[in-house]
């Protein structure tokens, strides 16, 4: 019979009669996130970034290359700190840089933004834009 050890740099393992850890594969998760196409979703929202950031960041305005406005996951009083780049090869990637948090596309923003799995902003993301995202 296995035992059950906790180890202070793994977790819980189970070990056998030698101590050595076992074999058995560590449990799928149940969120299939394998069948989602990121990059055609990221691709085409990077095409439309002005239309879900003036969904989700209402009170946001365009400065330059950049779409500055409050960020709305922390009590933030003054625009400035939060911005999203709308154009060029850097589009999609956004910052608030008081709390240091950061991403590199629309769906890490969306995830960010509502609280949710990449797998699920993704989703999300695609019904709102209009495209299949399987």
């Amino acid at each position: 019979m296995a035992k059950i050890a906790k180890r202070p740099d793994r977790g819980e393992a189970r070990y056998g009669a030698k101590g050595a850890a076992s074999k058995t594969p560590k449990p799928r998760s149940f969120n299939n996130t394998n069948k989602i196409n990121f990059e055609a979703i990221n691709a085409v929202a990077v095409q439309s970034l002005p239309r879900p950031l003036a969904r989700w960041l209402p009170d946001g305005r365009r400065i330059g290359k950049e779409y500055i406005a409050l960020n709305p996951t922390r009590p933030d009083r003054q625009s400035g700190s939060f911005k999203v780049v709308i154009v060029g090869d850097r589009a999609g990637v956004w910052a608030d840089f008081a709390t240091g948090d950061r991403g590199g596309d629309p769906i890490s923003l969306a995830a960010y933004l509502f609280g949710l799995r990449q797998g699920e902003a993704a989703r999300k993301l695609a019904e709102m834009l209009g495209i299949r995202h399987d």
